[in-house]
């Protein structure tokens, strides 16, 4: 048994997690590009849309209604409002961007049926864009900077690297080390997968809402997403444990993949 702070199958395990969700979306993109008739720029729409939206406005707005604003921060420091605002913040953001980017990608596109496998194929490339960089900025990135820390724990050298970080956050740190586990892994692939299926569903559904010109598509899309959001936020606030949180989207997860294949079969015989 390893004596090292973190246990080095702890790292690998982990390190093996973070390098199948960074290539996920690459893979399937690859993969669906021929049969679905899939665009670079559907893609790259969907990565500019989520680095805008949920890394630069919505963040603006968390900093400055949870912790710049006294008022605000006070009032969300109840639970209930915070599911409230945290589901909701992360549904208008990010789906307005969405919507605006299906809206243009709609009319850039010319000719064919609505509801074919290749016109999904544009919601399934900006799904992949959206939720891939959703899946790197979030997830990858985060994941190999506590590799990172626990390799630097394991040799000594953390405490020199974080010099300057106050020695509670920094303890914190050491604490959330010690705990690492390979379990930690799966949970985190779990996340991770299921994050990108509603992406893609939410595309989905967004894209045949702005194609059949369905005006309550947008606020149906919010509704959505921030249902979706609702488990995670609760269990922030404390309401719901990280285990129940999972489950809730491991089902959704495989409920949202089986209607996405059910679209695909149907759309398949109707062409």
């Amino acid at each position: 048994m390893s004596d090292l702070p973190v246990s080095p199958i702890t790292l690998a395990v982990l390190a093996v997690a973070t390098i199948f969700v960074a290539l996920l979306p690459v893979y399937l993109y690859r993969r669906w590009r021929t049969p679905f008739g899939m665009n670079r720029r559907d893609a790259i729409a969907g990565i500019a849309v989520f680095a805008l939206s949920a890394m630069v406005i919505e963040r603006a707005l968390n900093d400055y209604l949870l912790r710049g604003n006294a008022a605000t921060s006070e009032w969300l420091s109840d639970p209930l409002a915070f599911v409230v605002y945290g589901a909701l913040v992360a549904g208008i953001c990010e789906e307005v961007g969405r919507f605006i980017a299906m809206r243009w990608l709609a009319r850039r596109q010319t000719g064919g049926a609505t509801h074919d496998t290749a016109h999904d194929g544009t919601a399934l490339a900006y799904g992949l864009g959206h939720g891939g960089a959703e899946a790197w900025l979030i997830g990858v990135i985060v994941q190999a900077q506590w590799i990172a820390f626990g390799v630097l724990e394991n040799r000594g050298q953390l405490d020199t690297y974080l010099s300057n970080m106050p020695a509670g956050p920094l303890m914190r740190i050491h604490l959330l080390l010690a705990s690492l586990s390979p379990a930690m892994a799966g949970v985190f692939v779990l996340e991770r997968v299921a994050a990108l299926v509603f992406q893609l569903g939410l595309s989905v559904l967004m894209w045949r809402g702005v194609r059949a010109g369905w005006r309550a598509i947008l606020p149906v899309a919010i509704v959505a997403h921030a249902l979706i959001d609702v488990p995670a936020a609760m269990s922030q606030a404390g309401l719901l444990s990280l285990v129940t949180v999972d489950a809730i989207y491991a089902v959704a997860a495989i409920a949202v993949a089986a209607a996405l294949i059910r679209l695909h079969r149907r759309a398949s015989r109707a062409a």
